[in-house]
């Protein structure tokens, strides 16, 4: 008789899982001003995502679970990964780091977050692409675009001793890696989500279509 209800049960919610999928499936739609953002979910609990704010166009695409009222996303972009070091070494005092790309006019936009120990400061690439910090030592070093902002890439940690880097910027920068972003299921047709690092807005919320 236990073993009937068990088979009841998990046959139950193995139903209501389908039918909340069932009622995922379908486009969204966030827009405001000169920004749209869409998802597309599909039963098989695959998701396609399309951004696009001015001249900036990015993409998503990767799985979905849902878990009560959470949409959570798995992006195929692996975070943190958007700058390449393709060379580093120890000269001089100081900390430089040289960004090249094909596209000069993304160069300026990149941000760098350093540490030294629990202190925060920030710096910014002039026209040329390269950073410039004026201190003896610093612990860590993370960058971030500012047009195509995700998760910050970690460039130097405490066991690094380099001062002098130079770094590509890597096609995964068009993408979004989602981490750390859930949806939030309102009701049928509604999601949410709280402003997160590319979407820096109160009141997102996707229609469904």
């Amino acid at each position: 008789m236990q073993y009937f209800f068990t088979i009841i049960s998990f046959s139950f919610l193995q139903l209501t899982n389908f039918t909340t999928m069932a009622q995922v499936q379908g486009e969204y739609i966030f827009s405001k001003q000169e920004m749209v953002a869409v998802f597309n979910f599909s039963t098989d609990k695959k998701f396609h995502f399309f951004f696009s704010y001015g001249a900036v166009d990015r993409t998503a695409s990767g799985t979905f679970s849902i878990s009560g009222d959470t949409l959570q996303l798995k992006s195929d972009k692996e975070p943190g990964k958007d700058f390449t070091v393709t060379h580093q070494s120890r000269t001089g005092n100081g900390y430089v780091l040289q960004f090249e790309d094909a596209n000069k006019y993304v160069l300026p936009d990149i941000r760098c977050i350093y540490f030294t120990g629990d202190e925060e400061h920030n710096a910014f690439a002039d026209n040329k692409g390269q950073i410039k910090i004026y201190i003896d030592h610093c612990d860590k070093i993370y960058v971030q675009h500012q047009l195509f902002p995700d998760i910050y890439t970690l460039i130097k940690d405490e066991q690094n001793s380099n001062n002098m880097f130079t770094l590509t910027l890597n096609p995964s920068l068009a993408q979004v890696s989602f981490k750390g972003i859930d949806l939030i299921m309102q009701d049928d047709s509604t999601m949410s989500c709280l402003p997160n690092y590319f979407m820096m807005l109160e009141n997102i919320e996707f229609k469904k279509q």
